[in-house]
């Protein structure tokens, strides 16, 4: 009796009703893989990025105000490391265990001469100079004309009147093995955010 009970019990599915249980159980796993390998992919390229970025860019808070109004206290910015920099760049150059912001101004072998006014001449031409909210000659050790050593950049910050830079002996020009990169992305505040020149 009790045999029969069971035969009555275990009664099999339909054949239908097996392929579509197994259909089911194929997408499920079929799903879980797939976002294993998204997740995968995705942690790859976090590590990538985060490998590159710490490569490729150094990320500074800007602390001072001597790059106003270009770089202003407070703001965040990025540089790309590298050594190859052009006059009007902005570079972070290593200085007393910090890195500080400046323009450069000249390179090996120009001539730098600056006037009571503030006016700067490279290599006898006046340098027109847009991103400066006013002239000044600020505090200047140097005698002119100043010719740039060789291997060398001549820096200025853009708020002359309290930036210190290589217009002080301490500081002088900036050796190229000093330089650890220069600005490219203002990330903060969100209101000036963008590539910088």
């Amino acid at each position: 009796m009790d045999k029969e009970k069971q035969k009555e019990e275990l009664k099999i599915p339909p054949i239908e009703l097996l392929r579509e249980e197994l259909a089911r159980e194929e997408a499920k796993h079929g799903f879980r893989k797939t976002l294993w390998n998204i997740a995968v992919v995705l942690i790859v390229a976090a590590a990538l990025t985060a490998l590159a970025a710490t490569r490729l860019f150094v990320l500074i808070r800007i602390n001072g105000n001597s790059m106003e109004p270009t770089l202003a206290d407070g703001e965040v910015i990025f540089l790309r490391q590298t050594k190859e920099i052009e006059k009007g760049d902005i570079i972070g150059f290593y200085y007393g265990g910090r890195v500080l912001l400046k323009r450069v101004i000249g390179s090996a072998g120009d001539e730098i001469n600056i006037d009571k006014n503030g006016n700067v001449y490279v290599n006898g031409e006046a340098l027109e100079e847009p991103y400066l909210a006013e002239k000044s000659l600020g505090k200047c050790e140097l005698e002119f004309p100043y010719v740039v050593p060789e291997g060398m950049s001549f820096v200025l910050g853009d708020n002359r009147a309290i930036s210190i830079d290589s217009r002080i002996k301490s500081i002088g020009s900036v050796e190229t093995e000093q330089i650890v990169g220069k600005v490219v992305f203002r990330a903060w505040p969100l209101s000036r955010m963008g590539m910088m020149r």
